[in-house]
């Protein structure tokens, strides 16, 4: 059985082709960066440490690919980066691992930041949505990004969650998004 986040990987490989634009919206250590950059034309990562973005560039160096631009920005600013339609998209939400603990991400960026790709996401295109909840703040986000993601269009989107159901301490789940049309 596949754990969330090979889940997830796999969910995005199965339509990324290499002249796509994709994004990840939750950079951290650089690993769904370095998955998506492997995959497709250009990536867009975002994440407001620094520390994320130095560790992801050297991951990247290391692998060498040079077709990911490394933004230190919070996801609700992709609009500001990304203008041409995307293929997909993965969120990993909560706060990057072996670092401050108190930097999460927030519902209200999480959400404009969903909504604005579920808009420039080409037809067929995918979006993950990775969700750790177990710590300080993460229930609310999980609440906040569930009743989105129920919310979106049955006509536009089909979303499905994909989670371990016999784990203790809150696993995280899978949340995903496809678009059927425009």
């Amino acid at each position: 059985m596949l754990r969330p986040l090979q889940m997830a990987h796999q969910f995005l490989a199965e339509v990324i082709q290499p002249e796509d634009t994709v994004v990840d919206a939750t950079m951290g250590n650089g690993h769904d960066t370095l998955f998506l950059a492997g995959l497709a034309k250009t990536v867009y990562a975002f994440d407001i440490q620094e520390e994320a973005l130095i560790k992801t560039e050297k991951r990247l160096e290391e692998a060498g690919l040079t077709n990911a631009q490394l933004i230190l920005a919070g996801h609700e600013k992709v609009d500001q980066y990304v203008t041409e339609p995307i293929r997909a998209a993965i969120f990993n939400l909560g706060y990057l691992p072996a670092a401050d603990k108190s930097i999460i991400t927030q519902p209200t960026t999480t959400l404009e930041a969903l909504t604005k790709l579920c808009q420039v996401l080409s037809l067929g295109g995918r979006i993950g949505v990775m969700v750790y909840y177990g710590h300080e703040g993460g229930q609310e986000e999980k609440e906040a990004v569930l009743d989105f993601v129920s919310s979106l269009p049955q006509q536009e989107f089909t979303v499905a969650i994909y989670q371990t159901i016999n784990q203790i301490n809150r696993p995280p789940f899978l949340i995903l998004i496809e678009k059927l049309k425009k």
